[in-house]
């Protein structure tokens, strides 16, 4: 199995070093290139084609926001994790809109910072879920653009009872390995269901199926 390929962008040296270290323990993880500002991180990703760019927010010669819009455009296929000192709702809901995979701190463990690598490349979207908490809170989220209500609920009700279950689940800031150990399936299957109902509701990301859960009010019954 390839290694996933990371880069990382961080104006810290010593930070970077540490990260470095860390993640090349990993027999799974392989740190392919640094970045020390937005401008350096966009040309190494159009050269290296990293699998996950571990993104800072704040960086000189372009910020992580600007860098991170501009990476989903050249480079769709890299998938972009934020890791920031920022425990900010506000710079949550701009890197899900600019398409960033994750939001993770650099305060949290070490095993929290692989696990959402490996979501990331998987091609999962990685919240902590006291972050997922607070963006199904944010009344702000509402106000994004969604299907007419009754169209919502059509779609809602062809789901079996398991995607139902699923559904809340993830919208609530579940990983999926949690939903399995909750539900007693396996992590494939469980992928495997997630799959299948954000086909039927035609959602293609979290953000979006949190948003959905929240127009059919399904959320405010937990």
């Amino acid at each position: 199995m390839k290694p996933i390929r990371i880069l990382l962008a961080d104006d810290h040296a010593v930070l970077r070093a540490g990260l470095k270290s860390l993640l090349n323990a990993e027999p799974d993880m392989q740190v392919v290139g640094e970045a020390e500002d937005g401008l350096s991180c966009l040309r190494q990703v159009l050269l290296l084609r990293p699998d996950v760019i571990l993104l800072d927010i704040n960086m000189p010669r372009a910020n992580g926001l600007e860098t991170l819009k501009t990476v989903r455009e050249q480079a769709p296929e890299s998938r972009v994790l934020v890791l920031t000192m920022h425990d900010d709702l506000g710079y949550l809901r701009q890197v899900l809109a600019y398409g960033g995979a994750g939001y993770v701190l650099k305060q949290a463990a070490s095993e929290e910072l692989l696990s959402a690598i490996r979501a990331v490349h998987r091609g999962g979207v990685y919240l902590h879920p006291s972050h997922a908490q607070a963006l199904l809170q944010d009344p702000s989220a509402q106000a994004q653009p969604a299907p007419a209500r009754s169209e919502q609920e059509e779609r809602y009700s062809t789901l079996s009872e398991r995607e139902a279950q699923i559904f809340k689940l993830v919208a609530l800031g579940h990983r999926n390995s949690e939903i399995a150990e909750m539900l007693h399936l396996s992590v494939k299957t469980v992928e495997t269901y997630k799959a299948r109902l954000m086909q039927k509701l035609g959602l293609r990301s979290r953000a979006a199926l949190v948003r959905y859960a929240l127009e059919l009010g399904l959320l405010d019954q937990e």
